[in-house]
């Protein structure tokens, strides 16, 4: 009895609340601040609140999921992480929604003061995180059954930290010479919603690459959770999907 009641005790956690929290200013109260409000004082007041709470939750949200006390091989992050994704989905989708409004409804386009923005880039970029999918998705298949090689899982996951950290650094140095070029967020409304939308798309990259770090480090030790490494491939793959539409729709149409 006592065993069954063990099993079946909840499982609670204040993470998600201060994720929650973190969110709330790093995105919504930042770019309300900045763009709506224009007071940018407060906007970097925001995101530095914002950025360390992300930071720290999701580094306490992984640990602590590490240490279930259910074992490696279960959990339910798998499970959780699609209910993220549609969260996260839709919030893409009100970027996208607002800049099809504006490019549709606009007499001319690109708008004035817009630079032409490069072709080569977003390709090389769609190719790098298309390449960290497989190699995730080959790290994940190095802990399953017959195939399972520890030396080889942490070979993959260290290639994907690197293949997403160069997508990020290209596009710092994009948005670096876009500024020099005087083009930035307040340039026009193709400005605001292109660093927007990426700026966001960055963001998740940047999550994912701090969660394959929370992973990566214990996993060094001998340490794996199989279900969270599963739920984060899930969440990479989902990043990478949403690439294609930012590329398309900002760089190609």
């Amino acid at each position: 009895m006592n065993g069954y009641a063990h099993e079946m005790s909840w499982h609670t956690s204040y993470w998600p609340m201060v994720v929650s929290v973190g969110v709330l200013f790093l995105v919504p109260l930042a770019f309300s601040f900045y763009f709506v409000y224009q007071k940018p004082l407060l906007a970097a007041l925001s995101l530095g609140i914002g950025a360390p709470l992300v930071l720290i939750s999701i580094a306490g949200w992984v640990k602590e999921g590490l240490e279930d006390e259910h074992g490696y091989g279960t959990g339910l992050s798998v499970w959780a992480m699609p209910f993220l994704i549609v969260s996260e989905a839709l919030l893409f989708v009100g970027f996208f929604a607002a800049y099809w409004a504006t490019r549709l409804t606009a007499a001319s386009w690109p708008p004035a003061g817009t630079p032409e923005l490069s072709a080569v880039i977003p390709i090389i970029m769609t190719v790098i995180l298309v390449s960290s999918s497989v190699t995730i998705h080959l790290a994940e298949t190095r802990l399953e059954g017959e195939k399972y090689d520890r030396g080889w899982f942490l070979t993959w996951l260290g290639v994907t930290i690197v293949l997403g950290a160069l997508f990020l650094g290209i596009s710092a140095f994009e948005w670096t010479e876009l500024f020099h070029e005087g083009f930035n967020f307040r340039t026009n409304v193709f400005s605001s919603s292109f660093f927007s939308i990426t700026g966001f798309h960055g963001s998740h990259v940047l999550v994912g690459l701090i969660i394959f770090l929370c992973i990566l480090i214990p996993a060094l030790s001998g340490k794996i959770n199989k279900s969270f490494v599963k739920a984060a491939s899930i969440y990479w793959h989902f990043v990478d999907v949403v690439w294609f539409f930012v590329a398309s729709q900002l760089y190609f149409w």
